[in-house]
């Protein structure tokens, strides 16, 4: 019996030492690892949190037993080379398709992503030399009505994210997520420039866009699919008198990455135009999105978005109130403002006075013309 018990034991014995072998050397592998620079640890530790998340049945969670842990999922996908990539996918916007390509590939995409092309002001698919073109596509004039009876309209095709009320300096990119105001728009930009009364420094800054009495603040979210027209426009009578641009990450707008990232609005690039109507403050932000680097603001020819290079935080302001100028400029309702490239977001933030209602539910599709809200 004992001879029967010793010839078990050894066995078991010898293929726990071979079992402990590959353990003690991931675990000295992985001390060279917190040996190394934050960047290339997140260079050496990015390709196996991939197969991590991958592979099937967790085949990596032995690996956690030894003291690796993978990136969260939210740091994986920020480490993702978004701006990059999105400047060789315009790149190869702007690549002529050969006659022949053309229907072939235009069609691939509007089965895909439903586009109406029977709103089109072009309908022949030959007509668009490349992918560019056919996304800033131009619709006919009677595609969208423009609403007259009310004061506020969507700018643009797409889906409402989120509506109301601005309320403790944070507004809701989805339900239940928030950023914050001053994070968003910016430090407060001079009171000469926008007009705005002499608020109380002490006020916070929700406060201090409010320039009349007992007025409130509002915001409204526009979610731009990549089968949406693509071009945005003014949502109301304005002037404006300012431009901020954001250089940033280049993630999606996805409602469901919206739902996921905190302050997603405020790590991507965008472009906040700043101004006021006839109750006040008034502002549009064109937020990017991953391969919508390109936002462009039609009066501005001195705007330039996706640079290869931008320090974080960093923002960069153009006044377009001049000794020449003293009104800014001027957008009636529904005039043409600006365009993306392929699709992303609109956030309108204004103040109104208190019986301003909106005429939306939340998840709706909205369509560029259609009525936002009014007094």
């Amino acid at each position: 019996t004992m001879c029967q018990s010793n010839t078990l034991q050894g066995p078991d014995l010898h293929t726990g030492k071979w079992l402990q072998f590959p353990q003690l050397a991931l675990r000295r592998r992985l001390g060279q690892l917190s040996c190394m620079s934050r960047p290339a640890l997140k260079l050496r530790s990015w390709p196996l949190t991939i197969l991590y998340y991958l592979l099937p049945f967790g085949a990596l969670k032995p690996l956690t037993r030894v003291g690796w842990r993978p990136m969260s999922r939210v740091a994986l996908y920020k480490s993702v080379p978004t701006r990059l990539l999105s400047r060789a996918w315009g790149r190869l916007n702007q690549v002529e398709l050969p006659t022949w390509l053309r229907k072939p590939v235009y069609s691939l995409y509007i089965w895909t992503f439903g586009v109406n092309m029977k709103e089109a002001a072009v309908e022949d698919l030959h007509h668009y030399r490349n992918l560019s073109e056919f996304f800033r596509r131009k619709l006919k004039p009677q595609a969208r009505p423009v609403c007259c009876a009310h004061s506020v309209i969507s700018p643009s095709d797409g889906k409402i994210l989120n509506f109301g009320q601005v309320k403790n300096c944070e507004v809701e990119q989805v339900k239940g997520v928030t950023y914050s105001l001053e994070s968003f728009l910016g430090p407060r930009i001079s009171t000469e420039e926008l007009r705005f009364s002499h608020a109380s420094p002490g006020n916070s800054f929700q406060q201090q866009l409010v320039t009349k009495e007992g007025n409130e603040l509002y915001h409204c979210v526009i979610y731009l699919a990549p089968g949406d027209y693509h071009c945005f426009h003014s949502p109301t009578d304005w002037r404006v008198s300012h431009r901020r641009h954001f250089p940033g990450s280049l993630m999606s707008v996805n409602p469901g990455v919206a739902r996921w990232i905190k302050e997603l609005f405020c790590h991507n690039e965008r472009v906040v135009l700043t101004g006021d109507w006839k109750h006040g403050f008034f502002s549009l932000t064109a937020v990017g999105a991953t391969n919508v680097g390109s936002i462009r603001i039609y009066f501005d020819q001195d705007l330039h978005t996706n640079s290869p290079s931008y320090s974080k935080g960093s923002y960069n302001d153009f006044s377009f109130i001049s000794n020449n100028n003293k009104e800014g400029i001027p957008m009636r309702k529904g005039e043409h403002l600006g365009e993306f490239n392929l699709g992303s977001t609109i956030v309108l933030i204004f103040e109104a006075p208190k019986d301003f209602k909106f005429h939306l539910k939340a998840g709706q599709k909205i369509r560029f013309g259609e009525a936002l809200g009014s007094l």
